[in-house]
């Protein structure tokens, strides 16, 4: 609980998915805040993220700190986004000049102190990352993880399963704990959850969102089953909630907190940020934070027990056919088409949310604003003071 503290917790597997809210996944869970009309991807689709919250801990007040993915993977990584990429993410998003400019491919966008790798290398903590600002071309974006990646692992690719990156991930996993070389930060990309709406010939929005839950079951088992699990936490959250249905907030995302030390059957209402899982992460580890975000975010110390629970998970078969492709040709479908999914983010989010909803909910069902919570309350307060 303070800085510097010995943790029974030795390993940590950080795992990033992409742009769901908490509502459209988790919102059919009685025991937390949500709302089971936004819900699109419920426990049908994701029955192991279902189960993980159920058996470990549900997270129903978790916010992601940034907006997009330009942004999101630079406060998921280095508890901030820059002030040239704040300001510049918006422009190239809206097609009016720019490039995708975050995950370290422009030097003047990065933190100007790097990122939890560079951070950990400062304090002696060893890392390794997969796919995570790592997925152009199989090399890093950064100095610091030359040396420090899975050579085969999948970077951003929504041509290739995140099951198969499971597989991947598991082949370098084992090698590493026969060796005794498993590193202590393990950071990790699965974000077929991002889907390719309905892009007539490739999978259905179910198709991706199973496999990634799949993907993300797998990996928790053999974890489980492994000789580090009792030593092990992971942290699994969505790089920025791309501005979805939520009934709380367009922020409001849902995050997955497991391992032995981790309290089982429990609900936690708190109000936590991306950057209460770096300041998580830092405390389990034994650095200080990386940047006043991290310092200032709660510590999700009530998620945990000190008393161990070593008992393992068992992976839940998908309920969809993974092979499930997209077939309609109507207006959705031919928007589907003319968006370029070869990167992050390439899909202005509105326009994308829409086909999403339309895709599952029906063509002729009305696509729901988001709500921003805090600009309501600012809003309140204005007209208070202004009478």
């Amino acid at each position: 609980m303070k800085v510097g503290e010995a943790s029974p917790i030795k390993h940590v597997f950080y795992i990033i998915k992409e742009n769901r809210t908490y509502d459209q996944v988790l919102g059919d869970m009685k025991e937390g805040n949500g709302d089971t009309s936004l819900v699109l991807f419920g426990e049908k689709i994701t029955p192991n993220l279902h189960a993980l919250a159920k058996n470990f801990v549900l997270l129903d007040n978790f916010y992601c700190d940034a907006e997009v993915s330009a942004d999101g993977h630079n406060w998921s990584m280095g508890g901030y986004a820059t002030d040239y990429l704040e300001k510049t993410w918006p422009t190239s998003y809206g097609g009016r000049g720019g490039d995708y400019d975050g995950e370290g491919t422009r030097a003047i966008a990065n933190n100007k102190a790097g990122f939890i790798w560079d951070h950990s290398k400062r304090n002696n903590v060893s890392f390794r990352t997969y796919g995570e600002f790592a997925d152009r071309n199989d090399k890093p974006n950064l100095a610091v993880l030359k040396g420090h990646t899975a050579p085969h692992f999948t970077g951003w690719n929504l041509g290739v399963r995140d099951t198969v990156r499971y597989s991947q991930w598991k082949y370098d996993f084992d090698s590493l704990v026969t060796a005794n070389a498993l590193p202590q930060l393990n950071t990790l990309r699965f974000g077929n959850d991002h889907t390719e709406g309905v892009r007539r010939g490739r999978p259905t929005p179910y198709a991706h969102v199973a496999d990634n839950d799949l993907a993300v079951g797998l990996f928790i088992e053999h974890l489980s089953q492994s000789p580090v699990w009792k030593e092990s936490v992971v942290f699994i959250l969505e790089d920025d909630a791309q501005n979805g249905a939520d009934h709380v907030d367009a922020h409001r995302s849902p995050v997955y907190v497991i391992g032995p030390y981790v309290k089982r059957n429990f609900v936690d209402h708190s109000m936590y940020s991306t950057t209460s899982v770096l300041r998580t992460i830092e405390l389990i580890l034994g650095m200080p934070p990386m940047t006043q975000y991290d310092a200032a975010a709660n510590p999700m110390w009530k998620s945990f027990t000190a008393s161990p629970n070593i008992s393992g998970f068992t992976h839940k078969s998908s309920n969809v056919d993974l092979n499930d492709k997209n077939k309609a040709q109507n207006e959705i479908a031919r928007l589907s088409e003319s968006f370029d999914f070869t990167h992050e983010d390439n899909v202005p989010d509105g326009i994308f949310n829409e086909v999403l909803w339309k895709a599952i909910k029906g063509t002729d069902a009305v696509v729901p604003a988001p709500s921003r919570a805090a600009f309501v309350k600012l809003s309140k307060k204005k007209k208070k003071d202004d009478d």
